[in-house]
């Protein structure tokens, strides 16, 4: 997972995917989150604050475990990874108490994009 070395719910999201998955997840700070995104494909208006490879996807921003487990199951074509845009609150890592704000995970690849999977 690559992170700003100056955000922590990167970190929190990080320890949900590991929990979910029993998984361990590493974790590379980068200044030029920027770069890394445009690097490996991620459309600018899907961009959140971290980025993961796994297994030869990209996991952008606060993707749940469920998802990201779904896409390693079931392999669709045309998806290079998935993305939750922007830092909703209430996604894994941005827990607010009660306070929940609907979301959905996006599939983004050469073919375009589309809903993987909604939360409310």
């Amino acid at each position: 997972m690559f992170r700003d070395p100056g955000c922590g719910c990167c970190l929190n999201w990080a320890g949900h995917l590991e929990d979910g998955m029993n998984a361990k997840v590493a974790s590379v700070d980068s200044n030029d989150m920027a770069a890394i995104k445009t690097a490996r494909g991620v459309p600018e208006e899907l961009w959140s604050c971290h980025t993961m490879e796994v297994d030869g996807y990209i996991i952008e921003g606060h993707v749940p475990a469920e998802a990201v487990a779904r896409l390693l199951r079931e392999r669709p074509d045309g998806v290079a990874g998935l993305a939750v845009p922007g830092m909703p609150l209430g996604s894994p890592g941005m827990e607010a108490g009660n306070r929940i704000q609907p979301y959905e995970v996006i599939a983004f690849g050469p073919t375009g994009q589309s809903v993987f999977a909604s939360y409310r």
